[in-house]
C-alpha cells in the first residue's frame, strides 16, 4: 500500500497518501465481497471520493491488513447461515430459525422473493429488518435444513 494507515483513538481509519496529504475517516469498500472478498478493495474518503485501490488484501502488509479487515468486519454484517433448525409455516411471512457462524437467531421472511440465488450454490436471504444473511453453499447443508429450503426454492 502506498501510504500510511492507522487507526485513531476514536477507532476510526485514518490514511496518509505519499504527498502527506492526511484523510480521516476513510473506509474500505469491497467490489465483490461475496465472490471474491480477498480482491478488489477501494479505501474511500469520508465525502465519497476513491483515495486507493487495492488489488489484493494479500498483497498488503500484515499491520495493515489487520486494520482494513477489522474495519470491514465492523462495516459488514452479513451473518453465514450454517444450518436451518426451524420454519414457523411454509407460507410467506414465515419465522425462521437458524444457526449462523455468529450463533443462533430467528428471523422473519417476508416473502420468497427475498431469498436470491447468487450462483447455483449460494443464496442470499434478507429478513424482515433488512439484515442480509449469506447461505455460501447448499451442498454442505444437512437434509433437514435442505429439506425446510426446499420449500421456498
Amino acid at each position: 500500500m502506498r501510504g500510511r494507515l492507522i487507526r485513531t483513538p476514536d477507532g476510526r481509519l485514518c490514511y496518509t497518501d505519499e504527498a502527506g496529504n492526511v484523510f480521516d475517516h476513510v473506509v474500505p469498500v469491497r467490489a465483490f465481497p461475496i465472490t471474491a472478498p480477498q480482491d478488489g478493495l477501494s479505501l474511500m474518503s469520508a465525502d465519497g471520493h476513491e483515495l486507493l485501490w487495492i488489488d489484493s488484501l494479500d498483497t498488503l502488509r500484515d499491520h495493515d491488513r489487520e486494520l482494513l479487515q477489522s474495519a470491514l468486519q465492523q462495516r459488514e454484517f452479513m451473518p453465514e447461515i450454517l444450518k436451518l433448525t426451524a420454519v414457523s409455516g411454509f407460507v410467506t411471512p414465515c419465522t425462521w430459525s437458524v444457526e449462523t457462524d455468529r450463533g443462533s437467531t430467528r428471523f422473519v421472511l417476508k416473502g420468497e422473493e427475498d431469498i436470491r440465488r447468487l450462483n447455483s450454490n449460494t443464496l442470499l436471504i434478507s429478513d424482515s429488518q433488512g439484515i442480509n444473511y449469506l447461505l455460501r453453499n447448499l451442498t454442505e447443508l444437512d437434509r433437514t435444513s435442505r429439506k425446510l429450503l426446499d420449500h421456498f426454492l
